[in-house]
């Protein structure tokens, strides 16, 4: 049994019960910290909304003091499908501890990834029975069986039960994640039927820069403000 998840957290700024939800998952190496110090910076517009940043489940065994949603080789074909689809249903337990925690709804939430912490949000988010009112994925991957494109979107297209809005931003000098698994990932949530936008930071690697932080902040804010 996967250990239940925890990690650093903001109430919100408001000092208000919270009305909104920000969940966010770091990526392969790092842990919740990496990640949380966004939530500040996005406090300002979103004064109502709590913030979480929960460690991944698994001590990483490239990085001794850092975890991860699931194990990667790089080399082993498939391995990020297994991976999601192992790590999703303790993500879904924490989730649903949050929202309770604070009184909320599943509407009132949003995933912000980075790396393989956007291909559990894109995973985990698409597949929950109400979806999150918004997904923000930095350079990431949606994962798909077989990493396919069009097709294996269309076969997993059953297992999606929401359709929310998807910001992706990807640096265009990423040496880990190709910029390219943006458009890829763009063309299969597009074959799912779900809206998304993407910006391309130019001249960034595999790393977040002040105008992805602006539009990911400016992204939620607007889905948040229409529910």
């Amino acid at each position: 049994m996967a250990p239940a998840l925890d990690g650093p957290r903001l109430e919100p700024r408001s000092r208000k019960p919270a009305r909104q939800l920000v969940v966010f998952l770091h990526g392969y190496g790092a842990d919740g910290n990496d990640l949380i110090d966004i939530g500040r910076m996005w406090q300002a517009a979103l004064p109502d909304a709590a913030f979480v940043s929960p460690h991944a489940p698994r001590p990483c065994g490239q990085a001794p003091v850092g975890r991860e949603w699931f194990p990667l080789t790089f080399r082993e074909p498939g391995e990020r499908w297994r991976g999601v689809k192992a790590a999703a249903p303790g993500l879904d337990a924490f989730l649903d501890q949050e929202l309770a925690r604070h009184q909320l709804p599943d509407s009132a939430l949003a995933l912000v990834g980075f790396s393989q912490g956007t291909m559990m949000a894109l995973h985990v988010g698409l597949r929950r029975a109400v979806g999150p009112a918004a997904i923000v994925g930095y350079s990431g991957i949606l994962v798909l069986p077989d990493d396919g494109g069009a097709e294996a979107a269309a076969a997993v297209a059953p297992e999606v039960r929401a359709r929310p809005p998807v910001l992706l931003v990807h640096g265009s000098e990423d040496d880990l994640i190709p910029v390219q698994a943006l458009l890829m990932a763009a063309n299969g949530l597009a074959a799912l039927e779900i809206p998304a936008e993407w910006h391309i930071s130019y001249g960034i690697g595999h790393g977040i820069d002040e105008d992805g932080l602006r539009l990911g902040g400016d992204f939620l804010a607007r889905r948040f403000a229409g529910r």
